[in-house]
């Protein structure tokens, strides 16, 4: 009875090993399976990068763009309903249909407005991926953020009322003059003003909108900022012809759209992106039906040409910043 007992618990051991060792084979098979999968997802999330696989798991991309930025990205009041247009817009849907075929899915394109003193903080925080606006591209915002190769060389100028007198920027003493904060125009005429030992009253409008309506109202002499903003503002004005620029330029300010830093898979792409409409033409075309011809809702054209900077730039693409 007693060797009864032992071969039958002799028994139930050894198909306690069995089951042991069965359990233990099939979890190295399960491992070694999913071991591969999981490093496989893990390379391709590596590969895309934080904005690309963000915007893959949110079935969303967000433009940030600026709401008066004549003729950059702006409402069109005008459209049934409203929508955003413009230069910069238009750019960035290239990029976002460019997206859209890296993910081979649906991305819904979402717009979101932001300031000028806000973009930087939207694009740290995730809640925009690209600032498809009229970004200056230098130095100091490179520290916090990303640019694409440059598509727009700006020249920050003086706009004043033609019969005021004013002929230049020391003229301009004991003045009040405007620029819209979160601009690099500030900077620039307080530098101007320094090199011309004059003193000016700097006054800060919340939009290209308000500080061209201070203009406009005579609360300024001048209203600085980069030249098509000034030019795209002046169009809007039923003031127009009363407006002309100084002669003089502050700088030459590069443009890139703006996107987050420490992700050069999504910059590549966008980059990509830009080149493709550089070396084809297209962008062209879309700088000529923004600068040249009438533009919504104004129907007046801003009569700006191509300039040599930018016709170089589109040669030889580049994100080099200004200054």
């Amino acid at each position: 009875m007693k060797n009864q007992s032992m071969k039958t618990f002799s028994q139930h051991l050894q198909q306690g090993w069995r089951a042991i060792v069965c359990s233990t084979v099939l979890l190295a098979m399960l491992l070694a399976v999913s071991g591969p999968a999981t490093a496989q997802t893990a390379n391709a999330s590596e590969a895309m990068g934080p904005t690309l696989k963000k915007i893959a798991d949110s079935g969303a991309i967000f433009l940030a763009y600026r709401d008066t930025a004549i003729p950059f990205s702006y409402i069109n009041l005008a459209a049934q309903p409203p929508v955003v247009v413009g230069y910069t817009w238009e750019i960035c849907g290239h990029v976002a249909r460019a997206v859209r075929e890296r993910l081979a899915r649906d991305i819904e394109t979402i717009p979101v407005a932001v300031t000028a003193n806000a973009q930087t903080l939207m694009l740290k925080t995730g809640m925009a991926d690209l600032v498809c606006g009229a970004p200056t591209n230098t130095v100091a915002r490179q520290r916090q953020v990303a640019f694409s190769n440059t598509f727009f060389v700006a020249e920050v100028k003086a706009m004043v009322n033609k019969n005021s007198g004013i002929r230049s920027v020391a003229d301009l003493a004991n003045r009040n003059v405007v620029t819209t904060l979160g601009t690099t125009a500030d900077r620039l005429i307080k530098q101007a003003a320094l090199a011309n030992n004059v003193t000016m009253v700097f006054l800060g409008g919340r939009t290209h909108t308000d500080s061209m309506a201070m203009l406009e109202r005579g609360e300024v002499a001048a209203y600085i900022g980069d030249d098509a903003i000034l030019a795209g503002m002046r169009a809007a004005s039923k003031d127009r012809d009363q407006f002309v620029f100084l002669d003089a330029s502050l700088s030459v300010e590069p443009y890139g759209i703006m996107l987050p830093r420490d992700d050069p898979q999504f910059k590549q792409l966008v980059d990509d992106t830009l080149v493709a409409l550089m070396r084809s033409g297209e962008l062209e075309r879309i700088y000529n039906k923004w600068f040249l011809a009438p533009i919504p809702p104004l129907g007046t054209a801003l009569d700006m040409p191509m300039s040599a900077r930018l016709r170089e730039v589109i040669a030889n693409p580049n994100d080099r910043p200004g200054y």
